[in-house]
C-alpha cells in the first residue's frame, strides 16, 4: 500500500516530495545552530569572558546576600531603579554550590539567552512559517560580538532578561489576538505578569511591551472587558509589586532616577546625539563592530537598518491592510508581496489556510501549529482566517517598537557622551530581527515577481541579487565581530588570573579591610565572599560612592586599612606620591598587575 501511495499524481494540493526529509535536513542545522550558540557562551565563561567589573559583582552581592538571607534588595544596590531579578536567580546557584563564584552568577544568564534564542525561533515559525528563515534567525543570534555578549552574559542588571521576555511577549501576543485555542486565560495572565515583571526590572524593554499590548487590545477588545482584562491586569500588579510596593512605602518615584541615568542631568550636543544614536549605536549594539570600537566599513549597517525598518513597516501595514475578503490576497504570499509571508511552498492554494473549509493544506505554508491555521473567535462568524493579518500586526509592532528604542536612544545625551558603553540601551533591538529580514528573505528566497505587465524592470531584476547580498553582508560582519570578541578570551582570562592572585595574596596578608577605586572595590569583595570589604576613593584618594554603605563604615572602624591599585593606574600613581612625601608610612607589596599598600 505503501508503494501505492507513493505512485499516485501529485495534485495542487499534494505533500511537496519528501517533505520530512526537508524538514529533517532544517531541524537538524537548527539545532546546530542553537548548540554552536550555547557551547560559543560556555566557553567563554569558562575562560571568564567578557571581563567582569564591580557592577556586575554588586549584583553577585546582592545575590550572596539573598543566599545567606541577610536581605532581599528590590533595585540594584546604590540606586532606586533596575531590579535585582538576577541575584534572585543566582541566588539558588549560589546556595547549592556553597558559596559565591562568577560562574554560578553568569549560569542563570546563559539559561536566559538559550530561552532568547529559543523562544526567537518559536516566533520567527509564527510570523513567517518558514523554517529556514527561521534558521538564519537562529544563526545570527548564535553569533556574539563583544557587545552582545556582554548583554547577554554579564550579569549587570536587565539586560539578560529583557530579550527573552519581549520574544515571550510577541508570542503570547500572537496566540491571543489569534485566538489560538486552549490556556488562553493562562496566556492572559502571562502576558501580564512579564509586562509587569519587565516594568521593576528595566524600562528599556517598554516599547516592546507597549506596542504587543496595542496589538491584543486591536484584536481582542471585547474578551479584554471580561476576565481575561482582570487577570491581565492583576498579573501584572503582581510582577510589578516589587516596584509598586517599594514607591509606595518609600514615597519614591522610580522614573526620576531613570531619566538621570539616561544622560537627562546631562547635556550632550545634537551633532555628538546623531552621531552615537544612529550611526554608531545601531552597529554596536546589534553585533556588527569589533570589541569597544566599530571600524568605518563596519557602520554599513546603521545605513541599512533605516531602510529595513521602512522597508518592514511598509510591507507588514499593507498585509495589515490589504481587505481579508477579496479573493487573491487571503493568500500569505499574496496578502503583501513580495514580502509579506511569503514561504518555500509558494501561495496557498484556495483548501489551504486561508479557506474556512478546515486545516491548513501540507502544501501552505504553515503547520497546524503556525499561525495561519488560528481563528479569532470574536471573528467566528467571518469566512476569513486573520492570522495573516495577526502576524503582519505583530511584525509591524516589533517595527515600530524597533524604531522608539532607536529614537529615544538617539535623543538621550548618553547617546552623545558615551556611545561606545551606552550601546547596550539598544540591545532590545535583537527582538525585532525577524521583523527586520523577513521582507529581505522573500526577495532572497523568491526573487522578484513580474510587474503587472508581466515584465521585469531594472529594479525587480536587481532585487534578489541586493537581498542575497545584505543577508550575505550581516552574516559575514556578525561573524567577523564574533572573531574577533573570540579572540580577547586569553587576555580575559589571564586578567582573571591576576586577580586570582590580588585575592590570594591579601588572604595571606591578612588583610581584611581594604580602600580602592570603584572598579575594584565591590569586584573584590565579591570574588572572597566578604571576607575581604573595601571602600571606594577616587583618584585623588577622597572618599568615592560606595553602592554598598556597610562596607564603608566597616573600613572606616578598622585600624589601619590597606590600599590596593592597579599597577600603573592615576590611583597608584597618587599613593606613589604620598609614599614620597611621607617615606616608611606605607609598606609596598607588589605582584602581577596589582600595587597594595599596607599602613605601619
Amino acid at each position: 500500500m505503501t508503494a501505492g501511495v507513493r505512485e499516485q499524481p501529485r495534485g495542487a494540493d499534494s505533500p511537496r516530495p519528501r517533505p520530512g526529509t526537508r524538514l529533517r535536513l532544517v531541524g537538524w542545522l537548527t539545532a546546530v545552530a542553537v548548540v554552536a550558540g550555547v557551547g560559543y557562551r560556555l566557553w567563554l565563561l569558562v575562560n571568564a569572558a567578557p571581563p567582569t567589573n564591580s557592577d556586575e559583582a554588586t549584583m553577585g552581592l546582592a545575590a550572596l546576600h539573598i543566599a545567606r538571607g541577610e536581605g532581599f534588595p528590590v533595585w540594584f544596590y546604590g540606586q532606586q531603579y533596575m531590579g535585582t531579578l538576577e541575584a534572585y536567580l543566582a541566588a539558588p546557584v549560589f546556595a547549592l554550590a556553597g558559596g559565591p563564584s562568577l560562574l554560578g552568577l553568569r549560569l542563570p544568564t546563559l539559561a536566559l539567552y538559550l530561552l532568547f534564542l529559543l523562544l526567537s525561533w518559536r516566533l520567527t515559525l509564527r510570523l513567517t512559517g518558514d523554517r529556514w528563515f527561521g534558521l538564519l534567525v537562529v544563526a545570527l543570534l548564535a553569533l556574539g560580538s563583544d557587545r552582545i555578549v556582554k548583554n547577554q552574559l554579564i550579569a549587570g542588571g536587565g539586560y539578560p532578561e529583557m530579550n527573552a521576555a519581549g520574544v515571550a511577549l510577541a508570542i503570547l501576543a500572537v496566540d491571543l489576538a489569534a485566538g489560538r485555542p486552549g490556556w488562553r486565560l493562562a496566556r492572559w495572565a502571562a502576558w501580564g505578569f512579564l509586562a509587569g515583571l519587565m516594568l521593576w526590572v528595566d524600562p528599556l524593554v517598554l516599547p516592546y511591551v507597549v506596542t504587543t499590548g496595542a496589538v491584543l487590545v486591536g484584536f481582542c477588545r471585547r474578551e479584554l472587558w471580561g476576565a481575561a482584562g482582570a487577570l491581565l491586569g492583576a498579573a501584572a500588579v503582581l510582577g510589578a509589586a516589587p516596584l509598586l510596593l517599594h514607591s509606595l512605602l518609600n514615597g519614591r518615584n522610580p522614573l526620576h532616577a531613570v531619566l538621570a541615568a539616561s544622560g537627562a542631568n546631562a547635556t550632550a550636543g545634537w551633532a555628538d546625539r546623531l552621531h552615537g544614536g544612529l550611526l554608531l549605536g545601531p552597529s554596536l549594539g546589534m553585533g556588527f563592530c569589533a570589541p569597544g570600537r566599530c571600524d568605518t566599513w563596519q557602520l554599513w549597517w546603521a545605513l541599512a537598518l533605516p531602510l529595513l525598518l521602512a522597508l518592514g513597516a511598509a510591507t507588514a501595514w499593507r498585509a495589515l491592510r490589504r481587505p481579508p475578503t477579496e479573493a487573491g490576497p487571503t493568500s500569505p504570499a499574496d496578502a503583501a508581496s513580495p514580502a509579506d509571508l511569503a514561504s518555500p511552498a509558494g501561495p496557498a492554494s484556495p483548501a489551504g489556510p486561508a479557506s474556512p473549509a478546515g486545516p491548513a493544506s501540507p502544501a501552505g505554508p504553515a503547520s497546524p501549529a503556525g499561525p495561519a491555521s488560528l481563528v479569532d473567535p470574536a471573528d467566528a462568524g467571518d469566512p476569513v482566517l486573520v492570522a495573516p493579518r495577526v502576524t503582519a500586526a505583530i511584525r509591524l509592532a516589533l517595527v515600530l517598537a524597533a524604531v522608539v528604542t532607536l529614537g529615544a536612544y538617539t535623543v538621550s545625551s548618553s547617546a552623545g557622551l558615551t556611545p561606545v558603553e551606552s550601546s547596550r540601551y539598544l540591545s532590545c533591538l535583537l527582538i525585532s530581527l525577524p521583523a527586520l529580514l523577513w521582507p529581505v528573505w522573500t526577495v532572497a528566497r523568491r526573487g522578484p515577481r513580474p510587474s503587472a505587465t508581466g515584465r521585469r524592470d531594472l529594479g525587480r531584476t536587481l532585487a534578489r541579487p541586493v537581498a542575497l547580498a545584505l543577508l550575505a553582508a550581516t552574516l559575514g560582519t556578525t561573524a567577523q565581530a564574533t572573531w574577533r570578541s573570540a579572540q580577547t578570551a586569553p587576555a580575559t582570562r589571564a586578567a582573571e588570573a591576576r586577580h586570582a592572585e590580588l585575592v590570594s595574596t591579601l588572604r595571606q596578608l591578612g588583610v581584611r579591610q581594604v580602600r580602592a577605586g570603584y572598579w575594584t572595590c565591590n569586584r573584590l569583595t565579591f570574588a572572597t565572599a566578604e571576607q575581604v570589604v573595601c571602600a571606594v576613593v577616587d583618584d585623588a584618594l577622597r572618599p568615592g560612592f560606595d553602592r554598598y554603605p556597610a562596607y564603608r563604615r566597616e573600613v572606616d572602624r578598622a585600624a589601619a586599612p590597606a590600599w590596593v591599585a592597579p599597577a600603573g593606574s592615576p590611583l597608584a600613581n597618587a599613593l606613589d606620591e604620598r609614599q614620597r612625601a611621607n617615606p616608611g608610612a606605607l609598606d609596598l607589596v607588589t605582584i602581577d598587575g596589582w600595587r597594595i599598600y599596607l599602613p605601619r
